[in-house]
């Protein structure tokens, strides 16, 4: 597959790049909104063209663009890049309105070609592992859902992120549209009602929330609690389900490397759980891309998932708000 990066970031730079090389895709280019950038950064990563136009980057020889600019433009860009028949594999959050998300998500449609949102920990074996394990009624009906998603955000990323004047910064459309998408993967439930509360510890800019805890309910009665911080070096994060026959703990499993431990613990004691193969979760993610766009299965996680991932963060960011728990606005269907 060959790919065209709209957005010269760290991310593309330090993790999709290699992946992409390693599963021996061709990166074409990238586009930037500064040409300055756009140069710099292709002399750094190897590519061979580099532009801060997108209708340019567009008119390039490729399958499918990978977009990781700030969110506010992901809506345009990836409707453009599809019009053009590309294949788009967008960061999260996939928008900043749930009606963008569906407008990206009718134009993949309408284009015939493949939308799918990086939400990378679905590609993890540790996860893909509890979820099986869920599935499978190994701890029997599920009573609550715990996630940790406590971290320090490293110096390198404390840029738009902990900007009151960019669109889309906060820990809460950083990470807990992750967190929220967790949820859903490991349960096979939705998310119906959030009740969230904010702060702001003293690292992002005025009234950006660099920390968040978030109360849900989901379909079929469970409760599910988050918590998602910037500002927090030494915890452990950490995925918890709880079932009426058991539980599960995976730990160290919220990160972007194929790391982390499985455990069941039952009337019968702990069992530590093998995982399977711990492959890169960018190549998981790339691999599966890439053969929903030739027509065989879908995204690691789709555009779908993305807009419900995004319906929840946004429900918790306004119930933040007013005080009052919030529905999210937007549910994939039973």
């Amino acid at each position: 597959m060959r790919w065209t990066l709209i957005g010269a970031s760290d991310i593309a730079a330090t993790r999709v790049i290699p992946a992409m090389r390693e599963v021996g895709h061709e990166v074409v280019g990238v586009m930037s909104s500064s040409a300055e950038r756009a140069e710099r950064y292709a002399v750094a990563n190897g590519l061979a063209r580099q532009t801060d136009a997108l209708g340019d980057a567009l008119a390039w020889d490729a399958d499918a663009v990978y977009i990781s600019t700030t969110n506010a433009f992901h809506r345009d860009q990836a409707i453009e890049a599809m019009r053009a028949g590309r294949h788009v594999l967008c960061e999260k959050p996939l928008a900043l309105e749930v009606d963008d998300a569906l407008a990206m998500i009718a134009a993949a449609r309408e284009a015939d070609v493949v939308l799918g949102t990086n939400h990378h920990l679905r590609c993890a074996a540790t996860l893909r592992t509890v979820a099986r394990l869920v599935a499978d009624g190994r701890i029997g009906e599920i009573v609550s859902v715990r996630v940790n998603h406590a971290v320090v955000l490293p110096e390198r990323l404390r840029g738009w992120r902990l900007d009151r004047s960019i669109p889309g910064a906060g820990v809460v459309l950083d990470i807990a549209v992750h967190n929220a998408d967790v949820v859903r993967f490991v349960t096979g439930a939705e998310v119906e009602q959030v009740a969230t509360f904010v702060a702001n510890s003293g690292l992002a800019d005025g009234e950006v929330e660099d920390a968040a805890m978030t109360v849900a309910r989901l379909r079929g009665g469970a409760l599910a609690t988050t918590h998602e911080t910037f500002t927090v070096p030494y915890a452990d994060t950490a995925v918890e389900v709880h079932g009426r026959l058991g539980s599960i703990y995976a730990i160290g499993v919220l990160t972007q490397d194929p790391v982390g431990t499985v455990v069941v613990r039952t009337s019968s004691g702990d069992e530590h759980v093998e995982v399977g193969e711990r492959e890169d979760l960018y190549v998981v993610a790339l691999r599966e891309f890439a053969a929903a766009a030739k027509g065989d299965g879908r995204p690691a996680a789709t555009g779908e998932d993305g807009a419900a991932s995004l319906a929840i963060a946004l429900a918790a960011l306004e119930s933040a708000r007013t005080g009052s728990a919030e529905r999210p606005v937007f549910q994939v269907a039973a």
